[in-house]
């Protein structure tokens, strides 16, 4: 099975500076990797830490790229109002040549919503989520959309198609032993999976993601034509028996992740230069 590689870069602390990601993009670019992806956050845990908007930065590496894919993983769109979302996302697209895959989830900050006035409750962020997928599924087609819903409302409004058809990829984020996210994910384009028990400095391990693909291929009757992408770590020698160990679960992108706990922006520099894993 062929395996695509990209470059996953948070958009918070050394990274919050946008020229520093655009440079790493170019980068990426230029050493044969096939996707670049930003994290979507508004605060962050260590609050003195610079916060890069990542539409914006997204679409200043898309002026500067031109094979690339290119997107969030994952947007929080729960936090984002859903005319907005499809509008930057539709625009980006553009932007892009019809690079974009469109990452979305629950959010991992309830701060993100609460410091603003906004609920925090998985339920709510969860419904308003589903509801924002759907309205953006069709504004993206061009069609004109009449949906509402209790959290979504749109009246009669067609937007001009992405750049892609019928629309940008749609990825959903799901976070293994958990089964909710998965089922979402399966009604869409693509995964983006986590594991409770493995964090930024180590990756779940293949056994862990047959089993949540089997949620998926169970909810879809197969994973044909379904993107699995799964964002880790590979070490200099052993890079390519790492993404291949995940290819034969099933992987089809390969998020090689970035960031402070790795060395910071010179060693994702570095290790951007040395080029992809190859299978």
């Amino acid at each position: 099975m062929s395996v695509l590689c990209a470059v996953g870069l948070p958009n918070v602390g050394e990274f919050g500076d946008p020229r520093v990601l655009v440079d790493l993009a170019t980068a990426a670019e230029e050493h044969g990797w096939d996707g670049v992806f930003l994290w979507d956050h508004v605060l962050y845990h260590q609050p003195d830490w610079p916060v890069a908007n990542p539409t914006v930065a997204l679409a200043a590496i898309a002026a500067r790229t031109e094979r690339v894919r290119l997107g969030p993983l994952m947007t929080a769109l729960p936090r984002r109002r859903a005319q907005v979302a499809a509008r930057e996302v539709a625009t980006l697209d553009a932007l892009s040549g019809g690079r974009v895959i469109f990452g979305a989830a629950l959010g991992s900050m309830d701060a993100e919503y609460s410091a603003f006035g906004e609920s925090a409750s998985l339920r709510d962020r969860a419904g308003r989520l589903e509801e924002s997928l759907a309205a953006l599924d069709e504004l993206w087609r061009g069609r004109e959309v009449r949906f509402r819903g209790r959290h979504v409302v749109v009246d009669g409004v067609r937007m001009a198609p992405t750049t892609q058809r019928p629309r940008p990829p749609i990825w959903c984020a799901g976070r293994w032993p958990a089964r909710s996210g998965f089922r979402r994910a399966a009604r869409w384009d693509g995964v983006m999976p986590t594991h409770a028990d493995f964090g930024k400095g180590t990756t779940m391990p293949p056994a862990a993601l047959r089993e949540a693909l089997a949620v998926i291929a169970a909810e879809r009757g197969g994973l044909d034509g379904f993107d699995v992408a799964l964002e880790g770590r590979t070490a200099a020698g052993s890079a390519a028996r790492t993404v291949a160990s995940y290819a034969a679960v099933g992987l089809t992108w390969w998020v090689e992740a970035m960031g402070w706990w790795r060395g910071g922006v010179a060693a994702a520099r570095a290790r951007i230069l040395t080029g992809p894993p190859r299978l």
